[in-house]
């Protein structure tokens, strides 16, 4: 991709992302993560309409009328895109590969947040932490972050995404929201937690969203699950180099494949759910920002209750 090419292709998901957050988001993002903050303010007495949890009682109790604390709200959140640029990453079987397609949803994520006035990070990682850019506002660092989602070209080819949150649980002081864009293609194999010494997917999933607000994206190409009619295939996995020849002419070879699959994924749902993780699931062929949408709409009636 040439420079010119890679600038359009910059302000052509500029332009389509900032649709869908005019059209979309704008209501439905809003400042729904952000919640009381831990920095005690003031002590003062209670006014009718102040949270009941918010009394202190030991204060309350001495002075004979009821005191409540007050704290200050932490106005500016930081949003974090974590994104697998590893090599199963560049596969697309319809119009855009799941590269392309993180890159879209990304920046929506992205714009979405800075027009709440939050701060972005972005954290690029294959089996190594490849390129992360601190939280930041303004255009010019949604325009580099897009770039970056669009073309930067990273320097292995395998996944770990149990380095990548330990990295982001290292930089990041204050609680964050972390969206984790991934295919989970290597995430619970025997070799996905070596890199840990031990600690594997599910284990640093738990941790990460015990310290931050992480949502898992989950990024899927169709093809993944079903082989087309095409006579003898060999597939190559990407990330391991490892080859495999099927006759796609027989229906036991193509049904075995779906059903290896279908089950994959179930595995793949009951562990994130095992971990405690909010999960989206996107196909690289259907629009994902109904779901983005309905998303932050459910989270914020839920924080209103």
């Amino acid at each position: 991709m040439t420079l010119t090419e890679l600038l359009e292709s910059v302000r052509r998901v500029e332009v389509r992302t900032n649709r869908l957050v005019n059209d979309m988001m704008v209501g439905a993002y809003l400042s729904h993560f952000k919640g009381r903050g831990m920095d005690f303010e003031e002590l003062r007495e209670y006014i009718p309409g102040d949270e009941v949890r918010d009394i202190d009682w030991n204060v309350t109790y001495r002075m004979g009328r009821p005191f409540v604390k007050r704290y200050r709200e932490e106005r500016e959140l930081a949003m974090v895109l974590a994104v697998d640029v590893s090599a199963s990453s560049a596969f697309g079987s319809g119009p855009r590969s799941k590269r392309e397609f993180a890159a879209e949803i990304g920046a929506t994520l992205a714009l979405s947040a800075t027009r709440s006035s939050d701060k972005v990070a972005l954290l690029l990682f294959s089996d190594q932490v490849e390129l992360y850019l601190p939280p930041r506002k303004g255009r010019k660092h949604i325009l580099r972050l897009i770039r970056e989602l669009l073309a930067f070209q990273p320097a292995r080819p395998a996944t770990s995404i149990p380095a990548a949150l330990a990295f982001l649980n290292h930089v990041l002081h204050r609680r964050s929201i972390i969206f984790l864009l991934t295919d989970f293609l290597h995430s619970f194999g025997p070799a996905a937690g070596q890199a840990m010494a031990g600690r594997d997917t599910l284990q640093e999933l738990g941790l990460t969203n015990a310290r931050h607000d992480l949502v898992c994206v989950h990024l899927h190409d169709p093809r993944e699950s079903r082989l087309p009619h095409a006579g003898l295939l060999t597939i190559e996995d990407a990330e391991t180099g490892e080859l495999l020849e099927m006759d796609t002419h027989r229906a036991a070879v193509r049904d075995a494949f779906a059903r290896t699959n279908a089950e994959r994924l179930a595995e793949l749902d009951r562990a994130l759910r095992r971990a405690g993780v909010e999960t989206l699931s996107f196909s690289t062929v259907e629009p994902f920002a109904p779901t983005l949408q309905n998303f932050f709409e459910t989270r914020r009636g839920r924080r209103r209750g």
